[in-house]
Parts: C-alpha cells; sequence; structure tokens
C-alpha cells in the first residue's frame, strides 16, 4: 500500500465536506436537504460507474462520507437486478446497507434511552 493513499483520502473525504460545507454556508437548505443532495450524488456517481475509481484512489476518503451511503443503494440495487431481476433492485437495496440502518436504529434509541430527550 502506498502511503498517498492517506493524501489522497484526506483531499478526496475533506472536499466532499467542504463542499457540504459550502452548501450550508451560502444557501439556505437545510443539513437535511444537503445529506440528500451527497446521497444522491454518490448514487449517481455510482450509476455513472465513477464511484469505484474514486474508491479505488481515495480509500476511506470516499467511503466514509455520507455520499459512499448511495453508492451502496445502486450498487446493491444494480448487483441484484442483474442476477434477480426486478425483485432484485429492492432485496439489492435491503442486502447492502441493512447492517447501517440497523445499527442507526438501534443506537438511536439506545441514545434516547440513555439521555433525557426534550420535546
Amino acid at each position: 500500500m502506498s502511503p498517498w493513499i492517506f493524501l489522497f483520502a484526506f483531499l478526496v473525504g475533506g472536499g466532499i465536506c467542504a463542499v457540504g460545507q459550502l452548501i450550508l454556508d451560502f444557501t439556505k437548505l437545510t443539513p437535511g436537504h444537503i445529506m440528500v443532495i451527497l446521497v444522491v450524488s454518490g448514487a449517481i456517481l455510482d450509476g455513472l460507474g465513477l464511484y469505484d475509481p474514486l474508491i479505488r484512489f481515495a480509500g476511506a476518503g470516499a467511503t466514509v462520507p455520507i455520499t459512499s451511503f448511495g453508492n451502496a443503494l445502486v450498487h446493491g440495487a444494480l448487483l441484484e437486478a442483474k442476477t434477480h431481476g426486478l425483485i432484485g433492485i429492492i432485496t439489492g437495496i435491503f442486502e447492502v446497507t441493512s447492517a447501517g440502518i440497523s445499527a442507526a436504529i438501534v443506537f438511536g434509541f439506545l441514545a434516547a434511552a440513555l439521555s433525557r430527550p426534550r420535546g
């Protein structure tokens, strides 16, 4: 493994985060809107076949930001659609992302149970 991968990961991951921050600073969009923009951007890049080369180039710099969730959704859907047809689109989305979704639900519940939520 080349030591350059650390620099590339830093630059790509930082670039993705910087784009999100610039959108937040210079528009009236909410963080939820920006999250959707980043997820959809990752999905579109994967659909065009551009996200996998980005992962090979930047490693964790491309897999850690929220854009990789969109990549995972489309990647799983396309992979399963090739083997199982139309139903594979739905099952592929859940097969690839189920661990992350489950962890978000469990840890969100634990955080709410262990803290004093307001509202």
